[in-house]
């Protein structure tokens, strides 16, 4: 259930980050966006479960001199290359560029973060029942 959760508030995420000029949701009815956007979130959670850790572990000196702050630049390239993805598989999503994806990559983060607080929430308090 936490799995669907996550991945419900990353859909909702990403939606919220298609404000952003670049970062482009290219279909017309409501269900084939919702559809759309579920399967990018999916596709977001796959990219960063794979290579986010290989651009760490092949990049942790650079993390470590710059103090982390190379993440955002990392997030950014692999939303990016999420865009390139979900067009490759023929979802009509579509991320036009670096500075989009870093945005949009920020967006996302912060938007899923508030949106599953109360998953970690519950992982703090424990159960009295």
């Amino acid at each position: 259930m936490e799995f669907l959760y996550r991945v419900l508030a990353t859909a909702v995420a990403v939606w919220v980050a298609t404000i952003l000029p670049g970062i482009n949701l290219l279909t017309g009815s409501a269900a084939a966006r919702i559809g759309t956007l579920i399967g990018v979130a999916l596709l977001f959670g796959i990219v960063n479960t794979i290579l986010k850790p290989i651009v760490k572990v092949a990049g942790c000196v650079v993390y470590i001199l710059t103090f982390g702050l190379i993440g955002f630049v990392v997030n950014g390239l692999l939303f990016w290359f999420t865009g390139w993805a979900a067009q490759e598989l023929e979802l009509p999503f579509e991320v036009t560029g670096f500075w989009a994806g870093f945005l949009g990559a920020i967006i996302v983060a912060i938007v899923s973060f508030v949106l599953t607080l109360p998953l970690h929430l519950k992982k703090l308090v424990p159960n009295r029942g």
